[in-house]
């Protein structure tokens, strides 16, 4: 084993972590403010950003180019899960009161199972041809379409705000503005506007705060990406060494690393209050997954050997997750859905190593 390149990889991992710790907070935070300004919902702000796992391809795109297609989609199908049982649940398990999620999220949450269904009776099937990767690669494209129509017309609700936030609850960085801030300065813009004529100066500062805010968010959503190909490559160099399959190798060590993003922004949405965030980037992620990713996979040609062929138990736990993540936000679940999601995410993983391990 070279030992200085393990050491430079932990190091690198460690790394990655502080990177993503900025990046979550960041994201966040900006992601609140924009979408009260402008009168969009979180969800669908998170959807077209943090729901997006270009660190993902990015892992796909190079285990293709090693001609190691078994650990890309051991990753996409281990990453699914993580995002559930893994992700999800700790936002559940963090968050302050009881849920409520809007008609945004439950839209997406439904179009994500019937993605999923798909690609459990594709996977089974093994109908990975490069027509059916096309064909996937559509109906991302067609999603993405769906969220931009939804915005301009207005379909995504717009979220209320509610006494505590008007009134100043609001857990940022340093960035120097808070959503209270913000609310009160826009009230003051309004009286002020009654006594005096003009008010350029104001609309200008105006703009100008939207426009930083964007920044911020835009910052905070390249440090994800980049923590999360900076984790998972780090990842994938410290533990192949352990010789495992390619496709339990994606599905464990792997998903896990790329996944870290989408769990400390579950921790922070969850912490702070924002359902609409962590539905979002759990639905919007596992869609991306499971139609460009997967898509991606099929077209480059799919080539798997009999150790790394994914096992029936794998794809049961994937639709599974995908029920449970409709029924948790439909119903409102919390905490105790938290748990049970997070207890079934350890099971999964002790079976991978024990029992279905190749």
């Amino acid at each position: 084993m070279d030992w200085d390149a393990l050491c430079f990889n932990v190091a690198t991992l460690i790394a990655g972590v502080f990177v993503l710790d900025y990046g979550a907070d960041k994201f966040i935070d900006h992601t609140v403010i924009i979408g009260r300004r402008l009168g969009i919902s979180q969800t669908a702000i998170a959807l077209l950003t943090a729901g997006a796992e270009w660190e993902e391809l990015a892992v796909v795109v190079a285990a293709i180019l090693q001609h190691r297609s078994p650990l890309a989609l051991g990753n996409i199908i281990g990453s699914t899960i993580s995002n559930i049982l893994g992700a999800f649940s700790l936002g559940l398990l963090f968050y302050p009161h009881g849920l409520e999620f809007d008609r945004s999220a439950k839209l997406y949450s439904a179009l994500l199972f019937l993605v999923t269904t798909l690609f459990v009776v594709l996977a089974f099937f093994n109908q990975f041809s490069r027509f059916v990767g096309g064909v996937l690669i559509a109906i991302f494209a067609i999603y993405v379409v769906s969220i931009i129509y939804a915005i301009y017309k207005g379909v995504a609700s717009p979220p209320e705000l509610s006494d505590s936030d008007s009134y100043g609850e609001y857990s940022g960085s340093d960035d120097g503005e808070s959503v209270n801030h913000a609310t009160i300065s826009e009230n003051d813009h309004l009286i002020e506007n009654e006594h005096t004529p003009s008010s350029t100066d104001q609309r200008s500062r105006q703009s100008r705060s939207l426009t930083y805010h964007i920044f911020q968010l835009t910052l905070g959503f390249i440090s994800l990406s980049l923590s999360g190909y900076i984790l998972s490559h780090s990842a994938v160099t410290i533990a192949d060494s352990l010789h495992f399959s390619g496709t339990v190798f994606g599905l464990t060590v792997v998903s896990f690393a790329t996944t870290l993003p989408e769990k400390l922004v579950a921790i922070l949405s969850g912490s702070r209050g924002h359902d609409g965030i962590m539905a979002a980037t759990t639905a919007g992620s596992n869609i991306f997954l499971l139609t460009l990713c997967v898509g991606v996979v099929a077209v480059a040609g799919y080539q798997v050997q009999e150790a790394d062929k994914i096992v029936l138990f794998e794809l049961v736990v994937v639709w599974v997750s995908s029920l449970l993540l409709c029924a948790v936000i439909f119903l409102g679940m919390g905490r105790n859905a938290g748990l049970v999601l997070l207890a079934a995410y350890i099971g999964f993983l002790c079976l991978e190593f024990t029992v279905y391990r190749r």
